[in-house]
This record gives structure tokens, sequence and C-alpha cells, in this order.
């Protein structure tokens, strides 16, 4: 089957994407598929190798397999989120959710479950894209700066502050707390904050939504009277709530 085209629409041509996976007929085959796409890709083949890869400034992404021999998948992403925001995309075992939780939970941007076509991997990669780089280009022209209680949120430098505090934030977390802080007040469902901050549809038995949000709440302390930011709303999705408006 012919590859199809890059879609001209992304204006992405040059990104450079590194894949860790002991499989490498995997990598081959994902590789000539990014690349018809217009990315370039490169591959290695263990846990510490895909580590300097992803710090090594060379990359705007990593494709990281939680099985891999030497250091694991799960701890190659804790040492690389320990230095850098660098986007990554964990590729689990299928129906392993524990696998997929955890990883978002240590600071993935997204999952893939093994196997997978790669053209649902291209849509993934495109999306977090997408949140990367939703600070430029059309979005340009919104107000940069978001100011909400002691939250300061720039959407050009993807920066956030609490009080004097820098918060790091994964694309998917960042994404989130825009969203919220834009419609504070407003109940989200949950199919709108996957949409619209995770570039993708809400999936049946889907989690992820719910572990980025627990990463956004310990990430941002509780107000003063120890009232939560962010509440769900059972059945429904969750509530950014200003401190002025707190019960």
């Amino acid at each position: 089957m012919l590859a199809p085209k890059p879609d001209p629409s992304i204006e992405w041509p040059a990104t450079r994407i590194l894949v860790v996976d002991d499989d490498v007929e995997l990598c081959e085959l994902v590789e000539q598929y990014l690349r018809s796409q217009g990315f370039q890709v490169d591959s290695v083949h263990d846990g510490t190798s895909g580590v300097s890869g992803a710090l090594s400034k060379s990359y705007e992404m990593v494709i990281l397999d939680v099985m891999l021999p030497g250091i694991r998948g799960f701890e190659a992403l804790r040492q690389i989120r320990a230095k850098s925001a660098i986007p990554v995309i964990m590729l689990t075992a299928h129906g392993e959710d524990v696998d997929r939780i955890v990883g978002l939970e240590i600071g993935a941007d997204d999952y893939m479950p093994k196997p997978f076509n790669p053209r649902e991997l291209a849509a993934r990669i495109h999306a977090v894209l997408r949140r990367t780089n939703s600070g430029t280009g059309k979005e340009s022209s919104n107000p940069s700066i978001i100011c909400l209680d002691d939250i300061r949120l720039d959407t050009r430098a993807r920066l956030v502050h609490q009080n004097t505090r820098e918060v790091e934030l994964t694309s998917a977390e960042f994404e989130l707390l825009s969203l919220f802080l834009k419609s504070a007040g407003q109940v989200l469902t949950r199919e709108e904050l996957v949409k619209n901050a995770l570039g993708r549809d809400l999936e049946p038995s889907d989690r992820s939504l719910d572990v980025h949000i627990s990463n956004l709440r310990k990430k941002l302390s509780s107000f003063e009277d120890d009232a939560e930011r962010i509440r769900a709303i059972r059945n429904v999705g969750y509530v950014y709530v200003a401190s002025n408006s707190s019960a």
C-alpha cells in the first residue's frame, strides 16, 4: 500500500522524532511511515540510548516503549522528565491499562497501545505537536497572558507561574490549565476537555484525562483554605473554581 502524502496543513516538515524500541522491525516500519509524512526519524533500541537522545536537544519528540532492555521505559521517562519537557508518547502493551496510567503519571504526553496502525500514531504525534506549538500561528492573536488568582500562564512562552514559582507542566497539562483558566467557573465536559486539550475524541474507558488532571492538581497547590482548584463534576466533567467563588 502506498503511503499517503504529508498533510499540507501541518507545518512541521523538519520535526525530528526519536523512536526508542527494541523491536527493530517495528522501528523500521515506523521510520518509513513517518518519513513519508515529512518527519525526520531516528531509532535507538535501549533505554540508556533513549534517555541520552531525548536530552541531547536534537529532537522535538520521543516515542518511547515501556518494555526495553536495561533501563525500562518508565525509568527512562523519569530520567527524561527530571531534565526535559520534551513531548513523549509511550508505547504500551495492548490492554495494559496500568502501564498507560503509570506512564501518564510520570509525565508522558500520550500513549499508544501495541499493536498500532502507523497512521494512528502519526495522528497522535500531530495532536501533541499542535499542543506544543499552540502558542504560535493562529492562536497568536489571542491574549498571550492569562492571570487568575495566583496563577499566571503565558501561552506564547508556554510558561506557568504560581506566585513566583515556575510550574513545570507537560503539553497536555498546559493545555488543560489554559482551558480551565479561560473557562473558570464553567463546567467543561470530559468530551470537550479531551477534544480541545488532547486533540482527539474521548474513547470508552479512557482514563488519560483523569490522570493528567490528577497530575495538574498535584503540581498546583490548593487555595489557602484548602479548597480544590479543579473539581470533578460526577458523570459530566470538571470545573476550575476561582478562589473568590469557592464555597
